[in-house]
C-alpha cells in the first residue's frame, strides 16, 4: 500500500497528527484538507487525503480512498480489525461505507455541523437498525483539525474577493 509508515503509533493523538499531515497535501491540488489514516494494531497500512478536485470524482473523499486501498491490498472488504483516523467527521457517504466495510473503529477530529453523519446530523455508525455498528471516538485534536479547515476556507474566500 502506498504511503506506509514504519513503526507503531501509540495513541489516537499520534495517529491524528499523521492524518493532519496527510490532509495538508490536499491543499496542493485545491482539495479541502481532510486526511485519513488506516491502522491495524497501531501500524499505518494506508494514508490518503481528499482528491475530489484532483480526480474530478465526487466520491474521492479521503476516507473512501483509504477504505478502498486497504480492502484491495487485503483482498477482503471486511475491515473489522481496522481503525480509521480522519481529521473531519465523516459525511453520510463515508459513514455508510464504514458501516458496510464492518470497520472496527473510527477516530475523528473536528465535528462537521453541515454534513457530519457520525454525531452532528446523523449517527450512522451507532444506528442499531443497520447491520453493523462502528466504535467511535470523536474530537481528537479537534482544534488543530478545525483550524486547518478554517484557514483553507478563509484563504479561498480571500482569493475569490480579490478576483
Amino acid at each position: 500500500m502506498s504511503h506506509q509508515q514504519a513503526g507503531s503509533l501509540q495513541s489516537d493523538d499520534e495517529a491524528m497528527r499523521v492524518a493532519l499531515a496527510e490532509a495538508g497535501l490536499a491543499v496542493e491540488h485545491g482539495d479541502v484538507p481532510v486526511g485519513a489514516v488506516a491502522l491495524v494494531e497501531g501500524t499505518v497500512v494506508a494514508r490518503r487525503h481528499n482528491e475530489r478536485e484532483l480526480r474530478k470524482d465526487p466520491t474521492a473523499h479521503a476516507e473512501l480512498l483509504v477504505l478502498r486501498e486497504v480492502a484491495e491490498a487485503r483482498a477482503d472488504w471486511r475491515l473489522d480489525d481496522v481503525t480509521l483516523v480522519v481529521t473531519l467527521e465523516p459525511c453520510p457517504m463515508c459513514a455508510g461505507a464504514m458501516v458496510n466495510a464492518r470497520l472496527g473503529r473510527l477516530v475523528f477530529g473536528a465535528l462537521d455541523p453541515k454534513a457530519g453523519a457520525v454525531s452532528s446530523l446523523y449517527a450512522l455508525c451507532a444506528d442499531s437498525r443497520l447491520n453493523h455498528e462502528v466504535s467511535v471516538t470523536g474530537g481528537v485534536l479537534a482544534s488543530d483539525c478545525g483550524a486547518l479547515l478554517t484557514s483553507f476556507f478563509s484563504e479561498r474566500r480571500t482569493r475569490r474577493r480579490e478576483g
